[in-house]
């Protein structure tokens, strides 16, 4: 399974970090090729994003299940492509280092099944990590572009 893992420190509490990523809308529109997202449920929501996977660019739908929110440190959850043949998973995770820093953590798990499967997991074996690594980056920037304006 093509996968990528991010981390970094921010210079802030967890409870910002929480108060950013446990609303879906803040961070769909951060993720690299973002189209459009539509928000289903509480734990459900639906993402279309434009993928430069090599040679050829395609415009990508998932569907996202959020399986767990645990608060303030974890976000899990589920993609189902909606019109490609993908599967996966990921999280958010941040953990208190102190009082005023917190790690974040980004995890991307997407696997291409049936027969161009195993041709389209080559590709994603370097674009998960970067995609994984820019998402991070862009939602750590965002919070603190927010907090920055705060004060």
């Amino acid at each position: 399974m093509p996968s990528g893992t991010h981390a970094l420190e921010l210079d802030l509490p967890i409870e910002k970090i929480w108060n950013f990523v446990s609303d879906m809308n803040r961070w769909a529109p951060l993720v690299p090729g973002y189209i459009e997202h539509e928000i289903l449920s509480d734990t459900q929501s639906t993402w279309t994003f434009k993928g430069d996977i090599g040679i050829m660019q395609k415009t990508v739908k998932l569907k996202i299940d959020i399986t767990e929110w645990q608060e303030p440190s974890l976000v899990t959850f589920n993609l189902t492509g909606l019109n490609e043949n993908f599967a996966g998973n990921g999280f958010f995770k941040a953990i208190a280092v102190s009082e005023f820093k917190t790690e974040m953590v980004g995890n991307l798990d997407i696997t291409a099944k049936g027969m161009m499967g195993p041709m389209i997991n080559t590709i994603l074996k370097n674009f998960v990590p970067k995609t994984a690594e820019d998402l991070t980056k862009a939602i750590a920037e965002e919070i603190e572009n927010i907090e920055l304006k705060k004060v």
